[in-house]
């Protein structure tokens, strides 16, 4: 299709278009992916670093150190990103900031700071879960669904 499109263009448009070409940066494909690897490493060491603290200092088993470590991360995502820390990371490190917890926590923040000038419940509220809402609902009813997979696969091996 494109070279269609080529085959209609004037030597002008044509000299332009190489010209064009040249001009245009090159995108550091390996850069990239080595600074969200970094990043996305290290808030998975640092979110690993916070559930051995919970085991270690505060008697938390394995199961339950997950909890309040994720919510460490939510809290300090969401601050971050309302002091506009969190955006100048992201454009650094690129997909790195996305691992699902601080990526979540950033995006339902920024949805809520952005509008937070038409009101608590029209604004923040909503607009907020405009965003969350399909994460959620998806989240809940791969839940349902993996459940009653798990109900009919033991229900099965016990015939």
């Amino acid at each position: 299709m494109s070279s269609n499109k080529n085959n209609k263009l004037t030597p002008e448009q044509k000299k332009f278009q190489q010209f064009a070409e040249t001009k245009i940066p090159k995108r550091r494909v390996l850069k990239n992916c080595m600074r969200a690897f970094l990043i996305g490493g290290l808030i998975c060491i640092f979110d690993q670093a916070l559930q051995f603290m919970f085991i270690k200092y505060f008697s938390f088993t394995d199961e339950t150190a997950g909890n309040p470590a994720s919510a460490i991360l939510i809290i300090i995502a969401a601050l971050l990103t309302g002091f506009g820390v969190f955006d100048h990371i992201a454009q650094w490190a690129g997909a790195g900031t996305s691992v699902p917890i601080t990526g979540f926590a950033n995006s339902i923040a920024s949805a809520a700071i952005e509008h937070r000038t038409e009101g608590y419940v029209l604004g923040v509220g909503s607009n907020m879960f405009k965003v969350a809402g399909a994460v959620i609902t998806f989240g809940v009813f791969s839940a349902f669904v993996v459940s009653i997979l798990s109900i009919v696969i033991k229900w099965l091996g016990g015939m």
